[in-house]
């Protein structure tokens, strides 16, 4: 039991939090660059999807039939109907040209393109662009590397596309080269082709898609580094 004439006993006063460094000016700036960070990316995620949506509801919802239309039933306007109808529509022509009548048709209509001198190489290189980006055995990126470029001694992020170019290898007396495409930064869909022995590319351990987000955001989100605040 503790005496009651005897002194309380001494209760050490709360530490007050640490005040921002700079005062209050720089941590408003730090809170306003915080909320930026934060709501930016969300921001403009909702906005290019909407964009995309508006876009491909305003081509597509005037074709529709006036009895499919739901603009004929409500008085407001459905997003997202037009994204559908091409969906649904994209997948059915898939499906009609998956089969052997469709097959049939569709290398007639490449007979009949193939005829016309500019529309021809247009639609040619169209449908390898496609082929490669969207095909079900398609590795337009295989692997990431690094290759000295643009000068020795700098190096630049580069993608492996494809290995060995018969008519290039043979020109330069290449037994093992490698095709390789190096973005620009922030705006990789930019950049230069580079053929290189297998011996000057360094083979990099990080995915295509940590790769690509490396460019994307000029080295600032690093592989297992988390996005800094």
């Amino acid at each position: 039991m503790t005496d009651p004439d005897s002194p309380p006993p001494l209760i050490p006063p709360p530490v007050p939090p640490p005040k921002p460094r700079g005062g209050p000016m720089s941590a408003l700036r730090t809170y306003f660059l915080t909320g930026i960070i934060v709501v930016a990316p969300l921001a403009i995620t909702a906005y290019v999807v909407w964009a995309f949506v508006d876009f491909v509801d305003r081509l597509v919802t005037p074709l529709l039939p006036a009895v499919y239309n739901p603009r004929t039933y409500l008085p407001f306007d459905v997003p997202g109907v037009g994204v559908v109808v091409a969906a649904f529509s994209l997948t059915m022509i898939g499906f009609l040209a998956a089969n052997l009548l469709g097959r049939t048709l569709v290398r007639a209509g490449e007979r009949v393109l193939a005829r016309m001198p500019v529309v021809s190489s247009i639609y040619s290189a169209l449908k390898q662009v496609f082929e490669t980006l969207l095909g079900s055995r398609a590795q337009s990126f295989r692997q990431v590397a690094l290759v000295e470029f643009p000068r020795r001694g700098g190096y630049s992020l580069a993608f492996v596309t494809s290995e060995g170019v018969n008519e290039v290898s043979r020109k330069l007396g290449e037994t093992d080269l490698l095709t390789l495409y190096v973005p620009t930064a922030l705006n990789p869909t930019s950049g230069y082709m580079i053929f290189l022995p297998r011996r000057e590319v360094i083979l990099l351990d990080m995915t295509v898609e940590e790769g690509m987000k490396l460019v994307i955001s000029g080295g600032v989100v690093q592989p297992g580094k988390p996005v800094p605040h």
